[in-house]
Order: structure tokens, then C-alpha cells, then sequence
């Protein structure tokens, strides 16, 4: 009897061993989802656009559009979430041309049509190359662009806040940290130990220079609530919190009217001023 049990333990270290190594080699196929298909284009919305490239200091070559808006406000930089292109994110270019924003969508390397393969430090390089294309090959005013990051993409654009000025900075889903989101979905693996991926969102927003708005539901699925409470709280002075509804993918949908007048509102008291 003794000695099943023994063996039965045994088994079952074995299983968790080979369970956490997994995790460790895998770990970037939990993060990263992207999809190279484009489903659309936005033409099909009836915005004109313009297909753009641009270099990244280490050699990949990264796809976006660049989306006008009539009588531009600003300039909005977008960064998406883990998963798809810049393909499934025109709902929400609706809504920022409705305030009047212009819109640059890109993909990551390992996305859509750009090249490479996604990493923490890829993608913060990513958001450079694409900041260095704004406001250096097409001349926008550090001032007038308003960078925004959705879910992964957060963490994208607050580290852009923390190393240059933009105008503003929105952080909607955001998490305080990858090892803080992994632990909470993977309890029973040590993932704080095998994280090589950071995204450490919680430190690098305090050294935002920007005015933050912060967008979160407390219906979110993925990314609890809290940790929009604790970027909000960790952000710099000028700051509001806008909570909205709806699930971790939807929230700009489920809540209506409310999502795009809480971003005018704040752009209204922060931007135009």
C-alpha cells in the first residue's frame, strides 16, 4: 500500500514537472495569438486609408494603415490586444473619427502583414518605430497624438508614455504585470519563476508624463478590474478613470455612447486645452 502511494506520487511529479517545463517552453503561444489573414480592409467601412511600412531598429518591417480624419483633432497611435490584426479593430476607428481623430493601426511584428516574430521586447521596439514614423516621417506634433493601448496593447503604449511626451495616453483593459495576469489564470504553476515575459505596466506608468485615462469594466473576464484600479492609482497626477461594461473584448461595444463620450470628455479637459 505504502509503496502505490509512493509510486502514485512519484506520477504525480513526474506530470507536474512536465506540466511546468511545458509552460516555460510555451510560454509566448499562451501570450501571443496573431493571425496573418486580413479579413477586411477599410474600405469596406468606407474610410479612406492608406497602406503604410515602417522599420524597426532591428531590421522587421511592420504593416499598418493610415486612417484620416476629416477635420483632424488629433492623432490617435493604436495599439491592439494578443490576438488577430489590425483588421478585427475597425469598430473602433469609428468611434475616434467620430471625435474627430485620425487613426495609425499597426501590427506587430508576427502579425498581419508584418514581419518577424512577437516578443516583450519586440513589441515595445514596435511602438517606437511607429512613433519615430508619427512624428518624424509624417511631421505630427508629439503634443496631438493621443497613444492608445488596448489589453496587450496597453502595455505597449505605456511604455511609449514613459520614454517620450505624447499628448495624452489611454490604457483600456490594461493589467498590472503578465506574471500578475498568469498567476491569477494558471494558479497551481510557479508562473511568477517561469515568466520570461514582464510587461511590468504597474512601474512604468508612474514615469508617464501625460495626461491617463484609464478605461476598465468590472465585468472583465481576463484582466480583473483591480488592475485598472492600480494603474490608476499608480499614474501620474492628471488622470480619470472611465468604467465601463461589458466583457474583456466588448467593452467599447457593450457600453454605447457612454465609451466614446467619456474619451471626448477627457481629451476635451487634457488635449484641446
Amino acid at each position: 500500500m505504502l509503496r502505490s502511494l509512493m509510486n502514485l506520487m512519484l506520477v504525480l511529479v513526474v506530470v507536474y514537472a512536465a506540466l511546468v517545463l511545458l509552460a516555460y517552453v510555451f510560454q509566448d503561444r499562451l501570450l501571443f495569438f496573431p493571425s496573418r489573414a486580413l479579413v477586411t480592409t477599410p474600405a469596406r467601412y468606407g474610410f479612406a486609408f492608406e497602406s503604410v511600412e515602417m522599420k524597426t531598429e532591428d531590421g522587421e518591417t511592420l504593416h499598418g494603415w493610415w486612417i484620416p480624419a476629416e477635420a483632424e483633432r488629433a492623432v490617435v497611435l493604436f495599439c491592439h490586444g494578443n490576438a488577430g490584426n489590425i483588421s478585427h479593430r475597425l469598430e473602433s476607428v469609428e468611434i475616434f473619427h467620430r471625435l474627430g481623430l485620425s487613426v495609425l493601426l499597426f501590427d506587430y511584428r508576427g502579425y498581419g502583414q508584418s514581419t518577424g516574430k512577437p516578443s516583450e521586447a519586440g513589441l515595445y521596439d514596435d511602438g517606437e518605430a511607429v512613433w519615430r514614423y508619427l512624428t518624424q516621417t509624417r511631421r505630427v506634433d508629439p503634443g496631438k497624438v493621443v497613444v492608445f493601448g488596448r489589453s496587450l496593447g496597453a502595455a505597449v503604449a505605456i511604455d511609449l508614455a514613459a520614454r517620450y511626451t505624447p499628448g495624452a495616453l489611454i490604457a483600456e483593459s490594461g493589467f498590472t504585470s503578465a506574471p500578475d495576469v498568469g498567476a491569477r489564470h494558471y494558479p497551481i504553476l510557479p508562473v511568477r519563476l517561469l515568466s520570461r515575459n514582464h510587461f511590468d505596466n504597474l512601474s512604468r506608468i508612474a514615469a508617464a508624463q501625460a495626461p491617463v485615462l484609464i478605461i476598465h469594466s468590472r465585468t472583465d473576464g481576463i484582466i480583473p478590474f483591480d488592475h485598472g484600479q492600480r494603474l490608476f492609482e499608480a499614474a501620474p497626477p492628471r488622470k480619470v478613470f472611465l468604467e465601463i461594461k461589458g466583457g474583456h473584448n466588448d467593452g467599447f461595444f457593450v457600453t454605447g455612447p457612454r465609451y466614446g463620450e467619456g474619451i471626448g470628455a477627457f481629451l476635451e479637459q487634457y488635449l484641446d486645452g
